[in-house]
């Protein structure tokens, strides 16, 4: 059968070859059962920006809950000549059967942390890092750059216009999902209305205008055929002679004598700021203080905040491509690396060095905690040893690891954990927040725990990412240990 896009699919082998590799490596060493810990964290927020908006993990729950191997899956990797028997076998058979830890989702959060923890017999952990990435990198880039284009609108609605520019169908759809946790108010993706229940727009294009004989045909037609939501695309020709113009005949001619109101107007090209200025005028004018005036046309954070310092007069936005593909900053960067390994029943910590300070890894089985001052603000993320006691009733020593010299105390502040087991040996033990409760629990951190002075767009406060005097130490001697093997 012709395998189409609409087919059931199995995404179990969206993996790097060298998952499959190295696990039949593991399996021929009888490494199998060995547990390893990965964390998945990213290294700098897109667009600089203060912090980044965690998501993604549902479904990444849903690729861990669903991976398997079928027997089609195992003839085709058996054509490639690379894998054992016993490693096929071993696949056919296969079932994820570690713990995951990971940060809620919607949790604001910050470069250089553990998002996600895998602890893993070796090959399970293994295999599902190419999906846990995708799914974080992609859904965590538009969720944060979304949020940007809300925060620029100032409570004005932005729906998702982007899907034509998505990179693909499933970048449309969970693009969607992602841009609603990051503030959206809505989608023009029909699809993503279906499956995640988010409300859905949309007015008209301008063929619609122009598959008629004149544009008052048109807008009467539409306004017949959708009377209680007629909003009116008024650029096809020209906006002020004749878009806005035909609207208010609109409005006054069909709407009104039907008992309806013309609810808004949308403008997709042209100077966004007078256009919107002058039809305004025009409205009121006509009576129409209640038509909304919606503003499409390439818009991003920038652009709409320029709009507002020229005092635009603008209702909401449709924003399309530079959302969807957060086009200034296109990759999110988050990356999944091994941190320790069991032998003999103890876990040994695990660090990559590089010559790039940046890539230098955060070493051992750690714990990620939030640290908040009496008023509830987020002054600093702690990162400790798992299994560190915090006393908060005491000062809470720290170390910068950039001032390390320092000596430095957190003094009256609760420590908040920000990860939760999301499988514990292989069997899900979390319950999936709705993505209205995802969406809600964004907006509350950025309203009452995250500094405005993080939220700027340029020049935005970096958020503290402290350690424990013992996670230090633990990274600082690995460091020193691997200078005395060179």
């Amino acid at each position: 059968m012709k395998h189409t896009q609409f087919n059931e699919r199995n995404i179990s082998m969206v993996m790097d070859m060298y998952e499959l590799t190295m696990s039949n490596g593991y399996l021929n060493k009888e490494f199998q059962d060995t547990i390893a810990v990965f964390d998945v964290f990213y290294r700098s927020n897109p667009d600089q920006a203060g912090f980044a908006v965690f998501a993604g993990l549902e479904q990444v729950v849903e690729y861990v809950q669903n991976l398997h191997f079928s027997q089609e899956d195992i003839d085709y990797l058996r054509s490639k000549n690379l894998f054992t028997e016993e490693f096929l076998d071993y696949l056919l058979h296969f079932k994820f059967r570690g713990d995951i830890y990971a940060m809620p989702e919607g949790t604001i959060m910050y470069p250089n942390e553990p998002i996600m923890t895998v602890a893993a017999p070796l090959i399970d952990a293994q295999l599902i890092e190419t999906a846990l990435l995708l799914e974080i990198n992609h859904q965590s880039l538009i969720a944060t750059k979304t949020n940007r284009i809300v925060r620029a609108a100032g409570g004005k609605p932005v729906s998702d216009f982007g899907a034509r520019r998505a990179h693909n169908v499933d970048a449309a759809v969970y693009g969607a999902r992602a841009a609603y946790i990051g503030g959206a108010s809505s989608t023009a993706t029909v699809l993503a209305g279906k499956i995640f229940g988010i409300p859905i727009s949309g007015t008209m294009a301008h063929s619609w205008v122009m598959s008629f004989d004149s544009e008052y045909e048109a807008f009467k037609a539409y306004a017949e055929s959708y009377p209680d939501a007629t909003v009116l695309l008024v650029d096809t020709y020209d906006v002020l002679k004749s878009g806005v113009p035909n609207a208010i005949r609109i409005a006054n001619e069909i709407l009104i004598p039907m008992g309806k109101r013309l609810k808004g107007i949308r403008l997709d090209s042209g100077d966004l700021a007078y256009l919107s200025k002058e039809a305004r005028k025009l409205l009121d004018e006509a009576h129409l203080t209640d038509c909304m005036i919606v503003a499409s046309n390439s818009l991003d954070e920038y652009t709409i905040e320029s709009l507002n310092r020229q005092g635009a007069m603008l209702d909401s936005y449709g924003v399309g491509e530079k959302l969807i593909t957060s086009s200034t900053t296109p990759v999110f960067g988050a990356v999944y690396k091994l941190v320790a390994i069991n032998k003999n029943g103890t876990f040994v910590p695990k660090i990559k060095i590089s010559e790039t300070v940046e890539k230098i890894t955060n070493p051992g089985i750690k714990e990620i905690y939030r640290v908040y001052d009496r008023e509830g603000k987020a002054v600093a993320d702690y990162l400790a040893v798992k299994g560190e006691v915090i006393d908060a009733e005491k000062p809470v020593r720290y170390v910068d690891p950039v001032n390390y010299w320092k000596n430095r105390c957190f003094v009256d502040c609760t420590f908040k954990p920000l990860q939760k087991q999301i499988f514990k040996d292989g069997e899900l033990v979390y319950e999936l927040p709705s993505l209205e409760e995802i969406k809600s629990y964004v907006r509350n951190q950025l309203t009452h725990e995250i500094w405005e002075e993080e939220q700027r767009f340029e020049n935005s406060h970096s958020h503290y990412m402290d350690m424990s005097p013992a996670m230090f130490e633990l990274k600082m001697g690995l460091l020193h240990e691997s200078n005395r093997q060179e």
